[in-house]
């Protein structure tokens, strides 16, 4: 089901929540009870009692207790906070317990969880050897059936109750930075220059915190997702869609966990910054408030007694030349001429292996038996800067003409003043 489709499910069936100070206070304490009193579940009386002490706390003076609790627990029922788990109907009086919802909801306003470095080292440690002993498991596993219990069902449960811990603590790390922005402000307000040291104390704390806690982050992030990986290649290996499922949503918690650092860390420099911007600028600049206080009044008085800046009109300068309109170059054209040529047949030029071969082929019809002769020969009379070329030549046309004859060794010949070949000797026949 889609993101979409479970919204539209929810505006469906009509959900909503909406609690009273009283009761809320009420879920309070029953889950404080519940906690401190290893209470599984609620009687009735012992919810009605549990709802007078709420109702104390809120307003000492309310009347018709009982008659309110009970109107109490019939809404906490009807929002789906309260469930009965006994299985007596109407023969007896039934045991109630709170459900996710509730405790959800209590645990916000009553458990003070904020990530630490001590809790998110201990949380990604003990997630780190999970996953690495899942792993060993994994690698041993022969087939899907050695799957269900031993890897996917950890990793459903277990796993995933430790990553989502972390991330429980992120949004009370949230809320406790939003607490510290409204103590920098009321120490602002109501102490102005002596405030200076607490909120530049609150500003480091905070900043040093965030940035252990991105660096733990950024280190272990890393590990965390080489194991999920590695468990998701075994999963594929051996066909487990179940724990492929699961591995893949704990791989996007885990880079959820990253960017909620990452995004953190630089949202909080910014805050950082413009915090000390306005302490260096503001508050250290008029510790007395007086120029703060003068503009004050300036601004509440700005509707009856209005100001303005006047400047004095400055006269324009004087030109000395008569200013003469630049004419335009004109356009660059040039003259149309026919692009169309007939096309003209280029004179057939000879090959120049074939008279190159030719002229071999005369050498040795001569009886000349030596490379160096036959080059000389023919290259005589040639330009400097073609012989080299035309020698190439000579000596691919022989090599395909005559074996030449095995020597041990086969002198360099000069021809000419800058051109030396290396010694053939040919045989009389091919």
């Amino acid at each position: 089901m889609s993101d979409a489709e479970r919204i539209a499910s929810l505006a469906q069936r009509g959900a909503f929540v909406e609690l009273s100070p009283t009761e809320l206070c009420f879920l309070a304490f029953l889950h404080l009870r519940s906690q401190t009193g290893r209470i599984t579940s609620f009687g009735e009386q012992e919810l009605v009692d549990g709802f007078e002490q709420a109702s104390r706390a809120v307003d000492p003076a309310a009347e018709n207790l009982r008659a309110r609790a009970n109107h109490a627990i019939r809404r906490l029922r009807e929002q789906r906070m309260l469930v009965r788990v006994d299985g007596a109907g109407v023969r007896r009086a039934g045991e109630f317990a709170l459900t996710r919802l509730a405790a959800g909801i209590a645990e916000f306003f009553v458990e003070e969880e904020v990530l630490t470095r001590e809790s998110l080292t201990v949380l990604t440690r003990t997630l780190l050897t999970k996953l690495e002993e899942l792993r060993g498991v994994a690698a041993r596993a022969a087939g899907p059936h050695d799957w269900k219990q031993p890897i996917e069902e950890p990793l459903r449960i277990t796993v995933s109750d430790l990553v989502r811990g972390i991330e429980r603590r992120q949004r009370g790390l949230d809320i406790q930075q939003e607490e510290f922005q409204r103590e920098v402000a009321r120490l602002l307000g109501s102490d102005w220059f002596g405030a200076l040291d607490r909120c530049e104390k609150l500003l480091e704390e905070t900043a040093s915190t965030l940035r252990e806690l991105n660096a733990i982050l950024l280190r272990d992030s890393h590990e965390l997702c080489a194991l999920l990986l590695d468990l998701r290649e075994h999963a594929t290996l051996h066909h487990a869609d179940g724990a492929q499922v699961v591995l893949e949503r704990l791989i996007d918690q885990v880079d959820r966990i990253t960017a909620w650092g990452t995004a953190r860390q630089r949202a909080w420099s910014e805050y950082y910054e413009y915090v000390h911007g306005y302490l260096r600028d503001v508050v250290r600049l008029d510790p007395s408030r007086a120029l703060t206080q003068r503009l004050r009044e300036q601004l509440a008085a700005h509707s009856g007694r209005p100001f303005a800046l006047v400047v004095a009109a400055a006269s324009p300068y004087r030109q000395l030349r008569p200013a003469r309109p630049v004419v335009p170059p004109p356009p660059v054209r040039r003259p149309k001429a026919d692009r169309e040529r007939e096309p003209e047949a280029e004179p057939e030029r000879p090959d120049p292996l074939a008279e190159v071969e030719t002229r071999v082929r005369e050498q040795l019809e001569r009886g000349v038996r030596d490379l160096s002769e036959i080059t000389a020969r023919i290259t005589e009379g040639t330009p400097e800067q073609e012989r080299f070329l035309l020698a190439g030549r000579i000596a691919a046309v022989l090599a395909n003409l005559r074996r030449p004859l095995p020597e041990w060794e086969r002198p360099w010949v000069r021809i000419g003043s800058n051109l030396a070949i290396e010694q053939w000797r040919l045989p009389e026949h091919a």
